[in-house]
């Protein structure tokens, strides 16, 4: 619809109240079975426009509880299949754009925010940098409301018009009454959202699927072959008995960050972070599990690298670290007490992986591989043999190869 044209036909001749009448019913009945708020979204937009709402731009705000994001916006225009979807990183609230934007007036309370845009003289309040782009997109009129879920959290959702003269006040009416039925459905479905990052952020992507299916008791779980990774930073506790904390963490993330990049994009799980230690496997559901490991080490070894370089251009000490490998079958699942679980790995392979680690120390060499991995993953021409040790704790020794020693080629800076 342009900005030329006026109220349909129909809605002049009283449709309208039936047709909002039916939207409502729709979003608040005939959503149920809709997982995800972005459909929602469009389909709520394409029914509004349909009906005749002369919408040029409609956007929904959200904040999430993510590691890497504060927000998403959702952004709908005519014609388009899909809203466009855009995240928004911690930090972006102290950003000038942020602080001057109607977004930041409507999470700080206010409670509604409306411009008309092609009358220069209808100035209602202050006028925002938004205001501009939207005049240049030949939008008329601009409402934005609070969508008011519990415990006083807020979202936001806005509306823009593309018609001469701006937004009737039927359809602003019908607009406020849809506001409530609004914040229901995107509450729902942001709970939902929700539950799954916050599981994903503390247990990883394959566990948080197998406890939303269901894997929720003391026992559950199946024995599964993995490759097993173990990885331990060195003199971690001297650093943290002398290091001002700040400090002690960046260097921690920033050992996580190196390792946990490529682990995750090769296809590994990352199952715990345990002080300065870290747990992943890489399951042998995927016939590529040996080499995809092999590739994540080479990735994470040149990071670690790169890492140390900024570790001693600030005067720290080197960064060390070991790292074992090994294959077997594992149980994974919950263990722990009748109120408190923890989804993980347990078995003699992990103890393997994990004694491997240890054995870094006395050998000097800071990546080590099980027999039995080598040769699931047929790279023998590429490691080192260091003999058959006993591991602490276990039976027959067990054969040990070495990661290459080749020199790392560090970018230049």
């Amino acid at each position: 619809m342009n900005a030329e044209q006026t109220l349909p036909d129909d809605i002049q001749a009283g449709q309208w109240p039936r047709r909002r009448s039916a939207i409502l019913d729709w979003l608040l009945v005939g959503t149920r079975h809709v997982q995800y708020m972005d459909d929602i979204f469009l389909l709520l937009c394409g029914k509004l426009h349909e009906a005749g709402l002369p919408l040029g731009r409609v956007t929904l705000h959200l904040r999430t509880l993510h590691p890497q994001w504060l927000g998403v916006r959702f952004l709908w225009q005519p014609g388009m299949e899909k809203p466009k979807f855009d995240t928004f990183g911690h930090g972006i609230e102290k950003t000038a754009q942020y602080l001057m934007s109607p977004i930041h007036a409507l999470y700080q309370g206010v409670d509604l925010v409306r411009q008309r845009l092609d009358d220069p003289s209808a100035r209602l309040g202050r006028w925002y940098q938004l205001y501009d782009e939207l005049i240049a997109e030949g939008l008329t009129d601009y409402v934005a409301w609070p969508l008011e879920h519990t415990f006083g959290k807020r979202q936001v959702v806005t509306f823009s018009c593309n018609r001469k003269g701006g937004f009737s006040a039927d359809e602003i009416a019908f607009l406020t009454d849809l506001l409530p039925v609004l914040a229901l459905v995107s509450e729902i479905r942001m709970k939902n959202r929700l539950a799954r990052t916050l599981l994903e952020t503390y247990v990883g992507p394959h566990a948080s699927e197998q406890i939303l299916a269901g894997a929720t008791t003391r026992g559950s779980g199946a024995t599964v072959g993995a490759a097993i990774l173990v990885c331990d930073m060195r003199d971690f506790t001297t650093i943290s008995d002398h290091w001002p904390r700040d400090d002690v963490i960046e260097r921690l993330n920033a050992y996580f960050d190196a390792l946990s990049g490529p682990i995750e994009r090769h296809g590994g799980e990352i199952l715990k972070f345990m002080g300065d230690g870290l747990l992943a496997i890489f399951p042998l559901s995927d016939p590529d599990a040996g080499p995809k490991l092999l590739a994540a080490i080479a990735e994470a070894r040149l990071a670690l690298a790169e890492l140390d370089v900024a570790c001693r251009d600030k005067g720290q000490p080197a960064l060390a670290y070991g790292i074992g490998v090994h294959v077997g079958d594992v149980m994974y699942g919950n263990i722990g007490s009748r109120q408190r679980l923890d989804f993980t790995v347990i078995g003699p392979a992990v103890n393997v992986t994990a004694r491997l680690e240890a054995l870094t120390k006395e050998l000097g060499r800071p990546i080590l591989l099980s027999g039995a991995f080598v040769d699931m993953a047929d790279c023998r021409d590429r490691v080192e043999w260091l003999g058959s040790h006993p591991l602490r704790g276990l039976g027959e020794p067990v054969d040990v190869f070495a990661y290459p020693r080749e020199d790392i080629v560090l970018p230049t800076r």
